[in-house]
């Protein structure tokens, strides 16, 4: 009886999700780091390692020790406190460099699923991205504005960051924009993967600065491989007779209508609205907002 006992025991325990490590044991010089505002801001959160389910079984994420995962709650809590975007409860989690946190200079990833249905990719190899790309910049256009009109700066699509690229034994496509902010000098990466499923893609978008884009052309490929469907949701699992196939081929995937988020010098702007701080300072003090600096 014993050792059915230990071995029940055992077996629930290996099967149980690795436990949350809080902010002093995920960075355990925190304190030299940041200053109080800084770790109040991040002490709520939950980062999480190993093999990640999202979405209700839906897929996984099998991280690699480079990477913590934030869930659903604490990733609204990044995007939209923190980072300054518009609510979206879409939002399944975020994943970051193991040795960032979310107020460093750094990228994160956004992790959600679109249900449109099956995405046939029969016309993988058929479009002009070229043309592909002058459409959504006119769309862009169309899209600013909602967005002054709800208080948020427009945004101008320059042009490819990294032209689209589909993987048809994998069944992720992957490609990059470079955007711009009204009134930012600076320009921003918007880095997109959308990984096919039975009834629809699980979306994959880093959030990063340009300058960062050499750090995130080396994690997409150890990201594409970390990130799919269970068993049950997978591509190869559509059946054709009850399964809702969707709109749009892989032209409608890259074209989607999805709004960039933006990072650090929201946090800032965020942070200087709180605590009713009206300045007008460079925005290399803004990245050190956080952060301790000398008197």
């Amino acid at each position: 009886m014993n050792r059915i006992y230990m071995a029940c025991a055992l077996s629930m325990a290996l099967a149980s999700p690795l436990a949350a490590k809080t902010l002093t044991e995920m960075f355990p010089d925190i304190s030299e780091t940041y200053n109080d505002e800084g770790i109040k801001a991040l002490e709520s959160l939950d980062f999480k390692q190993g093999k990640i389910t999202v979405g209700s079984n839906l897929a996984t994420l099998d991280l690699t020790d480079e990477f913590y995962f934030l869930d659903a709650k604490d990733a609204n809590y990044v995007l939209t406190t923190l980072w300054g975007n518009p609510p979206d409860d879409s939002t399944l989690g975020m994943v970051f460099p193991a040795d960032k946190t979310p107020l460093d200079d750094t990228w994160g990833i956004e992790v959600s699923f679109d249900d449109i249905g099956y995405v046939s990719d029969e016309d993988a190899g058929s479009y002009d991205y070229d043309e592909l790309l002058k459409t959504m910049q006119q769309d862009m256009q169309d899209e600013n504005e909602w967005r002054r009109e709800n208080n948020y700066p427009s945004l101008e699509l320059l042009g490819w960051a990294s032209p689209p690229r589909y993987d048809s034994i994998g069944r992720k496509l992957y490609w990059a924009k470079e955007l711009r902010f009204d009134g930012d000098e600076t320009t921003t990466l918007n880095y997109n993967i959308r990984i096919l499923g039975r009834k629809g893609v699980l979306i994959v978008n880093f959030i990063a600065d340009m300058d960062m884009l050499d750090q995130v052309n080396k994690a997409v490929p150890t990201v594409l491989e970390m990130t799919n469907f269970t068993d049950g949701n997978k591509y190869s699992d559509f059946k054709p007779s009850i399964d809702k196939v969707a709109a749009v081929g892989i032209g409608g995937l890259i074209a989607g209508k999805v709004l960039a988020k933006t990072g650090l010098i929201a946090v800032a702007l965020i942070f200087l609205k709180k605590f009713f701080f009206l300045l007008l300072i460079p925005l290399y003090w803004l990245k050190n907002l956080f952060g301790r600096k000398n008197s």
